[in-house]
This record gives structure tokens, C-alpha cells and sequence, in this order.
């Protein structure tokens, strides 16, 4: 594409604001700041699209917003003559723009005959997978960049069952995108006629009570929850987002007596001035929370992130101090909890299942065999999790209980079909209150777990590839290991190299090949002599290849001795 021709062309085109086009005026003469904002369109995956907010055609604008969503109107069209009347939901964040981006959404479906259902102001991710299944709407949109910084936003799409996008419809909207001009090819209408005539309908309370009435549902202990309400304190933050409103109300409902949210991040702020970036996989990002947490003798801590579907907890270590666990030590927690609670209060399932990610910890398959569940691992994201829970419920097969990956997202119950930090709030809260009752924090049963299933250990490496050429380096990495397999990583020999490009398994003591139930990803997956997994992945989101160390040893030294002995040779990658 010749990015100085779109530049003009965006200055040309009559649908620009007088703001717009002076920006665009303002870097005329910054040939490297034009290219980055007109080498290409955002591409447009099963995640959506994802950017910086700026005008342009590689940037989150309401343009970018409008051409989206018109060819996924038209996607939604070619589904069936009921679509249009089943409508799409359309849900947003408390990032800049925001609201105006889920309005221009609104008015492109509208426009195209196709009824909406747009939330009055902001709301949790999870919200809105329910609102897509307890309407029967044919599709959602969400306007939110999750946990990335300010600069961002992004644009997800739902499908009927309220998951992600699978890839078949998300490629038949890139196609369209394409072909598809970005300012003539648009149909809109404006917002007010559009509500007056009953093409987009506003929802609220109502939608939260439902979706609240599902949450409670998926409490299981509440009396454990009852035995310490006098005494037990917690902390929340929403990180300035949308988790501020229903995460308080579900846990004050629970019967928590003493929540106290950090009254300077329950702001509403797309420019989220407390923290660095608004993540609850960052232990800086909780320092209010602590400061909160230390003055008022609690214990835990727990942070939703801006669109409410990722959830982190901190717990107290025993000497006043708080840590923050990772999303795979949450996980085996929770997992371990709600199979002990369900089979206390009778709740269990016949064939209970557990469901994870093929990057999530290998301590969540030892917890759930070890207490006769199954479980099973699916590709990085939920849309994977939410189609193998179908497929086994749908079957018979088995009931799953909780599905969850490393990055902080967890679901649960049937309601939703994506992670859901209001319910795993509750979950997660029900939990701690329970430790509590046996003298135990957090902290005090993930020990406790170690000991009983082994001692665990993941890390998470990024190798970040930034610029115009970040994709061509992502792109050779991949290739290279895949033209030249590792027969050894750090000093120790690979005893199966494991592509999920095509399903490949090749073991390397003799070369003899097989195949994965799984395929169709660009993954790498090592299989180590000494029991430890290294997997390699290209982000689908972000410019940069996420190396996976899944690995166990004997005690805490020698876990912790492998993840930094393999954590060197990721590094090495980067080159």
C-alpha cells in the first residue's frame, strides 16, 4: 500500500472533522509517523482489532470503528434471514472514546437494518457475552483494550453464543474490510433518530440484575462465607474500570461485611492516572491497594482490570507483606476450592470436567485427576474454551466446572461464554473467606498445595518485537525453529518437538512421528527429559513471542533453579 496516497486521501475525504484533518495536517512533514499510521489497515482477527487511538488508517478511530463494523454487519446478514431481528448487543469500557466508538457501532448496524442493544454506559466484558445469550442476539461487539495502556483501544466481536468470533466469521470479515471502502462503502444513521425509532435499544439495571442472579448462582459455600463475615477484611480495586459497579454489589451479596475498594481508583479514568499500565498481573499496580490493605488489617486483595474480565489477587505471606500469585497459582487454588466445596455441599456434577489452556500450568490436570475429574487443554483463548465446554456438555461427555488460562481469566457456570472477573470475584472471595475459617490465608494453601501435588513453577517470557519490521522478526523465529528443531535447550535434550501448526509430533530419540488431537495454531511446544514443557507462541494482539517454561521439580530450589536455567535461553531468542 502507498501510504503517502491513503495519508492524502484521509486529508481529502470529506468524512474527517476539522480536529482530524489538523491532526493529520501536523505530521505532513514526519514521513516515518505517516508510514506507521498508513502502511496498511489494523488486521482484523478472531480477537477483533486492537490500537492506538490516532487518526489513520493502522490506528483505533471512529473510521476504522465504522468500516468494521460494516462488514461485520454485513457477515451478520449472510448468516440468516433471523439475524437482523435477533440483533447485536454492543457493550464498552471506560477508555477514552470509548463510548463514542460503541455509539458509531450502534448507528452502522442500525443503519444496516439490523435491531442493537447498546448498554447506557459502561460495562463489564463479561456482561455482555450474557446479555448476547440471554437475549439470542446474533452477534456482540465490546469497545475495550482490556488491560493495555491508555493509548489504546480495541473493537471485539461476539458471536451467537456469545464467544469470541471463531476464525471462520472473523476471516469473512477481514475480506469484507478489504474490500469495503473505509469512508464511501459506509452506511450510518444518527444516534438520537435511531433510538426514536426503536433501531437501538438502551439496556441497564434490569440486564444487571440478570446477570447479577447468575453470579449468586455460582456461589457454593455461602455459610463458609457467613462463619467469618465479623472479622474478615478485603480490599478491592477496578483499576478506574468497569468492574467498579457489579464486583462491590455481587460480594456485598455474598454477605462480605467488610469490602473496602480504594477510593481513588473506583474513578472512572480512560487515562487510568494511578498506575502505570492497569494490569493486574503487575505488582505495582495494587501499591494503593496494599497501603489499604496494611492500615486496615486485611488480608487479601483483589483487582479486576478495566473491562472486568480479568481478575488478580494479592494475599498476605504471613509477615505483613502482600504478593501477588499468578494466574496459574490462582487457577490450581480455585480449581482445588470448588472441587472440595461442590463435593461439601453436594453440587458436584456427574463426569465433572476441568479445562485449561495448552500454555496454563500441568498442576492443573494433577489436581483435577487426582480428585477424579478430567481434563482437557484447548488453544490460548476463551472462544476454544467456550466451544470445548460445548462440545462436551452437548455430548454428554462431561460437565465442566471451571475453564480457565495463565492470563488471569477464569469462567465460570454456563451463563457466559468468556473470562468473567465478576463471578470468579465472588468465587475467589468465597474461597479466601473459607482458608480463613481454617486459620489459613491464601498464601498459607498454596503451600499447602505445593506439598500435596508437587512443586509447580511457570514463567512467562515476552520477547517484544516492536516496528515496522517487529512481524518479520516474529515471523523468522518461528520459521527458524521450525526449519531447525532444537534437539537440546538449555544443556537438557528435547525429547518431543511438538508442532500445533499440523498437529505434528516428532520424537527426537528416533524420529518417529505422530499426531496431537490439536491443530491448526502457529505454536511450538518442546516436551523436556526432565519433565518440563517449553512452548513458543506468536501474541495474537501485540507485537511480540511469548515463550511458555511449564516445569516441576523436587522442591521450591530446584523448580525456581529450572525456570531461570530455561528463562536464559528464551532470552537468547530475542536476539
Amino acid at each position: 500500500m502507498d501510504f503517502m496516497k491513503e495519508y492524502e486521501k484521509w486529508l481529502a475525504s470529506p468524512a474527517l472533522s476539522a480536529g482530524e484533518k489538523a491532526e493529520l495536517e501536523g505530521i505532513r512533514g514526519d514521513a516515518k509517523e505517516i508510514e506507521s499510521r498508513f502502511y496498511g489497515p489494523l488486521e482484523f482477527g478472531t480477537a477483533g482489532l486492537r490500537g492506538t487511538m490516532k487518526v489513520g488508517l493502522h490506528q483505533m478511530n471512529r473510521h476504522v470503528i465504522r468500516h468494521a463494523t460494516q462488514a461485520f454487519a454485513q457477515v451478520v446478514l449472510e448468516s440468516g434471514a433471523e439475524a437482523a431481528k435477533q440483533g447485536v448487543a454492543v457493550c464498552f469500557d471506560c477508555r477514552n472514546h470509548s463510548q463514542e466508538f460503541a455509539r458509531e457501532a450502534a448507528c452502522v448496524m442500525a443503519a444496516n437494518g439490523i435491531f442493537v442493544r447498546l448498554f447506557e454506559s459502561l460495562r463489564p466484558t463479561p456482561e455482555l457475552s450474557f446479555a448476547v445469550r440471554e437475549y439470542g442476539c446474533a452477534a456482540g461487539i465490546n469497545v475495550t483494550a482490556s488491560h493495555n495502556p491508555k493509548e489504546y483501544n480495541g473493537y471485539k466481536v461476539y458471536w451467537s453464543d456469545g464467544a469470541q468470533l471463531p476464525p471462520e466469521p472473523a476471516e469473512a470479515v477481514a475480506k469484507k474490510m478489504g474490500e469495503i471502502d473505509i469512508f464511501t462503502g459506509i452506511k450510518s444513521m444518527d444516534y438520537d433518530q435511531a433510538v426514536s425509532e426503536g433501531k437501538i435499544v438502551i439496556m441497564g439495571a434490569e440486564t444487571d440484575e440478570a446477570f447479577l442472579a447468575n453470579v449468586m448462582a455460582q456461589v457454593n459455600d455461602k455459610a463458609a462465607v457467613d462463619k467469618v463475615a465479623d472479622t474478615f477484611k478485603m480490599v478491592y480495586t477496578p483499576f478506574h474500570g468497569t468492574g467498579h459497579k457489579l464486583i462491590p454489589e455481587a460480594l456485598k451479596r455474598l454477605g462480605m461485611q467488610h469490602v473496602l475498594c480504594v477510593p481513588e481508583q473506583m474513578v472512572i479514568d480512560g487515562d487510568f492516572p494511578t498506575v502505570v499500565s492497569p494490569n493486574p498481573e503487575n505488582p505495582e499496580g495494587f501499591a494503593l491497594a496494599v497501603e489499604l490493605a496494611k492500615a486496615n488489617g486485611a488480608d487479601f486483595i483483589l483487582g479486576s482490570d478495566p473491562d472486568a474480565d480479568r481478575v488478580g489477587i494479592m494475599v498476605n505471606t504471613g509477615n505483613g507483606e502482600f504478593k501477588v500469585l499468578t494466574g496459574n497459582q490462582t487457577g490450581v487454588l480455585l480449581l482445588d476450592y470448588l472441587i472440595g466445596a461442590m463435593k461439601r455441599t453436594g453440587k458436584l456434577p456427574k463426569n465433572p470436567v476441568a479445562l485449561k489452556t495448552i500454555v496454563t500450568t500441568e498442576m492443573a490436570r494433577k489436581v483435577a485427576e487426582s480428585n477424579g475429574l478430567k481434563s482437557f487443554d484447548t488453544f490460548t483463548g476463551f472462544k476454544f474454551l467456550a466451544q470445548k465446554k460445548d462440545e462436551l456438555e452437548g455430548s454428554g461427555e462431561g460437565n465442566v466446572i471451571m475453564s480457565y488460562e495463565e492470563s488471569y481469566g477464569y469462567m465460570l457456570g454456563s451463563f457466559v461464554r468468556d473470562k468473567d472477573a465478576v463471578t470468579a470475584s465472588v468465587a475467589l472471595t468465597e474461597m479466601a473467606a473459607w482458608y480463613a475459617g481454617q486459620g489459613m490465608t491464601l498464601y498459607d494453601a498454596l503451600l499447602a498445595l505445593y506439598e500435596k501435588y508437587g512443586w509447580y513453577g511457570e514463567r512467562t517470557m515476552n520477547l517484544v518485537m516492536p516496528g515496522l519490521d517487529g512481524l518479520k522478526k516474529m515471523a523468522d523465529l518461528m520459521n527458524g525453529l521450525r526449519e531447525k528443531p532444537p534437539v537440546e535447550i538449555a544443556g537438557v535434550a528435547v525429547k518431543e518437538q511438538k508442532d500445533y501448526k499440523d498437529g505434528s509430533v516428532v520424537t527426537v530419540a528416533d524420529g518417529a512421528k505422530g499426531k496431537m488431537e490439536l491443530s491448526g495454531s502457529n505454536v511450538l511446544r518442546y516436551e523436556m527429559a526432565d519433565g518440563t514443557s517449553v512452548i513458543v507462541r506468536p501474541s495474537g494482539t501485540e507485537p511480540k513471542v511469548k515463550v511458555y517454561i511449564l516445569t516441576q521439580g523436587k522442591d521450591a530450589a530446584e523448580r525456581d533453579a529450572n525456570i531461570a536455567k530455561y528463562a536464559a535461553w528464551a532470552e537468547s531468542l530475542q536476539g
